[in-house]
């Protein structure tokens, strides 16, 4: 293994919709605290190796949970308080895995917005990983928690300036319901129906499709595809 550097690291909050709930991407952790293991769950993340820059690190966190590697990163935010090595459960798990005394780290965070669908894999069965649904409660590692609900509210500022980045999200073939769900999850509040399909109508880019759902026990709903490039010809809005 190379050498690491005990006080920086990356982390990655990777949020992913599989066509009814929005989640996000953990990781398991087990360890030991004094005489009693523990289990519980943090994001994905890693301290970086001497040789290579932020970037590299936070594909290579990512190339070590996928077999895809067309995952696209967005470094969002540094979090440097003393606290985040306040737990001491923390600081041993780590100090073990990495075999170095840890003190103070200033992890740098990235955000990634996928579709979970049958292309996104896992690289290995033995990846100790599940898809959480949001907004579910769970305390995590580290000020992980502060992470997760910093990045959601970076995916807020993101789509209400730029819709296209819902469509990251979406299966490639979406219902209008599954459209609004997906924002009512984002926003943390419910949208009336019929206000969401006016608000969705007017959007140029969203193309309705000769097409209904397949194989499904309720009326099969209309489809629609994101046109990329008419969103850039309309730069159109969700206002």
């Amino acid at each position: 293994m190379s050498a690491v550097n005990p006080h920086v690291s990356v982390d990655c909050v990777i949020l992913g919709f599989d066509g009814v709930q929005l989640n996000v991407l953990l990781l398991k952790r087990t360890g030991k605290e004094g005489t009693e293991r523990f289990n519980d769950l943090k994001l994905p993340g890693s301290l970086i190796y001497a040789e290579e820059n932020l970037d590299e690190a936070a594909q290579r966190v990512l190339s070590e949970l996928f077999t895809t590697n067309s995952i696209y990163l967005k470094q969002f935010k540094t979090f440097g308080s003393p606290d985040r090595t306040g737990n001491p459960r923390d600081v041993g798990w780590l100090e073990n895995a990495v075999k170095l005394k840890i003190d103070r780290i200033v992890t740098v965070c990235y955000l990634s917005l996928i579709r979970i669908d049958d292309k996104l894999k896992f690289k290995s069965d033995q990846v100790e990983a599940i898809w959480s649904p949001l907004p579910e409660k769970r305390k995590l590692a580290f000020d992980h928690n502060q992470l997760l609900q910093e990045a959601l509210a970076e995916v807020r500022n993101f789509v209400t300036v730029n819709p296209a980045l819902v469509f990251n999200l979406l299966p490639k073939k979406f219902t209008a319901a599954q459209m609004r769900m997906l924002f009512e999850q984002i926003f943390g509040q419910k949208m009336d129906v019929r206000n969401f399909h006016k608000k969705m109508c007017r959007m140029d880019y969203v193309v309705e499709l000769n097409e209904r759902e397949k194989d499904v026990a309720h009326r099969a709903a209309r489809l629609y595809r994101f046109d990329r490039k008419l969103y850039l010809k309309f730069n159109g809005g969700f206002n």
